[in-house]
């Protein structure tokens, strides 16, 4: 019998014909604009003027920031808190039919953002960049979004015959003080994906995801529940009888316990009689117990039919002339830095591009920060000494803890109340959001 030979592969033939696989999956990706904020950036930008005659238009940082994971890898940064950012840069037009589009950015809030936007957008068509803002139009706008205790997303928003619609499935962005990357991924078969750090945070369909088009089906208008449908899941016993006596158990009774005060005088304070309690033999007006109702059907629905005012689109999911991309935003607090802007259509090479960027430099960033984090406190700790004599001020300091824990409830409410202004103030701003904190009908 012949001897089998097991053939093995060499591990650096191995390693060679991965990279080489991963070369050839790069080199066949379209890359239609990336951007890692290298020395001429400032040529492919351009700083918008809007809200410079308002004298409230910030001015962007060009930076590592104050931690990073490379001191050389820089991106721009907002730097003048409680001011509106708007800045783009062009590319060849494209269209993204019968192709996948991604979009990918990093972005760092060194600011412990409290409220404003860490998002960017896709414009199609001419725009005047020295004009663009907030009521430009945009095809896709996409990422983070904190405001507040309530508003911690990632924004998905895309326009379609004029009308931004809002994703409908929540996304929470990240909210440290890490640089994380977010990539959204828009395929022909209108499907989506949304990925931060590189990790599938949500996944869907344009025609489930979002309102664009209206449903394929509805419920039967002219259906009606018949007559003798029973929806009661329970009913009551009919066997189930009130004892004898039952209604004649008072609410209350004296108090056994209770005695004539001693100087009770009934002539000046009248006849005496014995407070009253809650009677433990008291259960409250009788109901018969309940059973399964034999005759359940169940929770009647209207059938569901064919929406008459239904019609498909097979381009649901195209941007024919995408050309722009844009940084618009408010901030209450700066500190946002972006940077690795990437435009393609290969969701492996947006993968590749975050690990060599963001995957080499995050322990290292976690690091910095840490040690800056251990730096502030022990300043922090410096400028504000212990007191020795706390032990003996005790009584003092109940007192006072007490008066602050009231304060620090007052201050809750008013934080709320704080919160509530400045997510209405920062929707109404950015998307359009009427009172209501939904989508407003005339938005671009």
């Amino acid at each position: 019998m012949a001897t089998m030979q097991r053939r093995t592969i060499n591990p650096s033939f191995l390693s060679l014909y991965i990279a080489l696989g991963l070369l050839f999956a790069c080199a066949s990706a379209k890359v239609f604009f990336e951007e890692r904020f290298e020395d001429g950036w400032e040529n492919r930008w351009v700083k918008s003027e809007w809200k410079k005659d308002e004298n409230t238009a910030g001015e962007w940082n060009y930076t590592s920031g104050k931690w990073n994971g490379n001191p050389d890898d820089k991106g721009i940064q907002t730097s003048e808190d409680y001011r509106f950012y708007a800045i783009s840069a062009e590319f060849p037009e494209f269209s993204n039919k019968d192709n996948t589009l991604v979009f990918q950015f990093s972005v760092k809030h060194e600011q412990k953002l409290d409220c404003g936007g860490g998002y960017m957008k896709l414009l199609s068509g001419d725009v005047d960049q020295k004009k663009f803002g907030g009521d430009t139009p945009y095809s896709i706008m996409f990422g983070p979004d904190i405001c507040g205790y309530t508003t911690k997303k990632v924004h998905a928003i895309l326009t379609y015959n004029g009308t931004n619609h809002l994703n409908k499935k929540e996304v929470p962005c990240e909210t440290d003080q890490l640089t994380h990357v977010y990539t959204f991924v828009l395929r022909p078969d209108a499907t989506y994906t949304i990925l931060i750090d590189n990790v599938e945070k949500q996944t869907g369909s344009l025609y489930s995801d979002w309102d664009l088009l209206p449903p394929k089906q509805i419920k039967d208008p002219e259906a009606k529940k018949p007559e003798d449908w029973d929806d009661k899941e329970f009913i009551p016993d009919p066997e189930d009888k009130k004892p004898e006596g039952y209604d004649d158990i008072p609410k209350e009774i004296p108090d056994p316990d209770a005695k004539k005060p001693e100087d009770w005088d009934d002539e000046e304070d009248g006849e005496w009689t014995a407070p009253t309690i809650p009677n433990p033999e008291y259960k409250g007006p009788w109901k018969a117990k309940k059973i399964k109702n034999p005759n359940y059907k169940g929770k009647w629905k209207a059938p569901m039919i064919d929406n008459p005012d239904f019609k498909d689109d097979p381009e649901l999911y195209v941007f024919p002339n995408l050309k722009y991309v844009g940084i618009e935003l408010w901030q209450v607090k700066s500190g946002t830095l972006f940077d690795n802007v990437l435009i393609t259509d290969d969701p492996d090479y947006a993968k590749k591009l975050a690990e060599e960027t963001w995957g080499q430099q995050k322990d290292a960033e976690k690091t910095a920060f840490e040690e800056a984090e251990k730096k502030r406190e022990e300043e922090e700790a410096k400028a504000d000494p212990v007191d020795s004599d706390a032990d003996d001020d005790d009584d003092a300091d109940d007192a006072e803890s007490e008066a602050d824990s009231k304060a620090d409830s007052k201050d809750d409410v008013d934080a709320e109340e704080e919160d509530s202004v400045k997510v209405k103030s920062h929707l109404t701003l950015q998307f359009g959001f009427d009172q209501d904190l939904q989508l407003s009908n005339n938005v671009l």
